[in-house]
């Protein structure tokens, strides 16, 4: 794996952004894709109309992931908002990959508190779990409003030992996706680095632990990467079954001198997204690709998001998966 010092890196980020500068229709994006290729809009601005406005104008897309919007989770969003979210994406002809709702990302209840608990959840954790029902079952309505068939989840912050809990974490996760199943939803477990699953190799594990046919990954090399899974592609990707990755963002991290892993843009880090995407497209995948910047190194989150799509859209084109 490259090791990348902070010179080289910066000059790399400087040459996305110029190449972007010189070539002001770099975000047109042709419709030719096995991709449903997306962003999430919060990553680009909290103003959701501005967001859209990015992404369909400038980047090109068609698709868009909801996250959160005017600084509110979309669980928060009164039935006002809903609607005017629902005029946005129809001026700017936008349709939704999924719900990326914040389901499990909990302390799982009883369980030793660890560097990954959150200040505000020590206290409250078993009372925080029983609210996830709710959040599951709210997670579905969004779904059904901004016509889309899948909602994301974790599987809970990250144990020191999972062992004692992980077959209780498994059989949780078997009911939601039983519960999404019943209601015409599909579950997407994102492996993330400070869950309990976040690596690609204990994404094989928990696939094969929960063989719902109601619950897939939601693949995120670059989150593996930030767990130390520096093999995340190609190595602990071939562990995967390729028929429920219905799923994946886009992002990704370098290695630098002094050992630490840091988010990049795109087009530069560990993940090799042209080959990723190439072997997506061979694997059969035609779900989204969906840009989760991370990387703030731009002056503005707008601005590191536009360099990182600089970044996928050539890996797309690299991978003949954009014509």
């Amino acid at each position: 794996m490259e090791v990348f010092s902070r010179r080289r890196f910066l000059a790399g980020a400087g040459t996305a952004a110029a190449a972007y500068a010189s070539h002001p229709l770099l975000g047109q994006l042709a419709s030719k894709s096995p991709f449903k290729v997306a962003v999430i809009s919060d990553e680009i601005s909290q103003d959701f109309d501005h967001a859209c406005s990015i992404a369909a104008n400038e980047f090109g897309l068609q698709w868009i992931e909801l996250r959160g919007m005017w600084n509110k989770s979309l669980q928060s969003l009164s039935d006002s908002e809903i609607a005017d979210a629902q005029k946005i994406l129809t001026k700017y002809n936008l349709r939704v990959t999924d719900i990326a709702s914040p389901l499990f990302k909990v302390d799982w209840p009883d369980a030793p508190r660890t560097s990954h608990t959150k200040p505000d959840h020590v206290i409250t954790a078993a009372e925080t779990f029983k609210q996830q029902d709710t959040v599951l079952q709210r997670s579905i309505d969004l779904a059904k409003q901004f016509k889309t068939d899948k909602v994301r989840c974790f599987d809970f912050w990250r144990l020191e030992d999972q062992k004692p809990y992980r077959a209780a974490i498994d059989a949780k996760l078997n009911d939601a996706a039983t519960t999404c199943g019943k209601q015409g939803i599909l579950l997407v477990l994102e492996n993330e680095f400070e869950c309990n699953t976040a690596t690609g190799r204990e994404s094989a594990r928990t696939l094969a632990a929960v063989p719902s046919p109601h619950l897939a990954l939601n693949w995120d090399p670059g989150n593996a990467v930030m767990r130390g899974e520096l093999d995340a592609f190609p190595v602990a990707w071939q562990l995967l079954p390729k028929d429920r990755i219905h799923h994946c963002h886009v992002k990704n991290a370098v290695k630098g001198a002094d050992g630490k892993i840091a988010w990049s843009p795109v087009g530069i880090g560990i993940i090799d997204w042209t080959a990723q995407f190439r072997e997506l497209a061979k694997s059969g995948y035609r779900n989204a690709v969906s840009l989760e910047t991370h990387w703030h190194g731009a002056p503005t989150p707008e601005e590191s998001t536009r360099q990182s799509w600089a970044g996928m859209k050539q890996a797309l084109q690299n991978s003949s998966t954009l014509t």
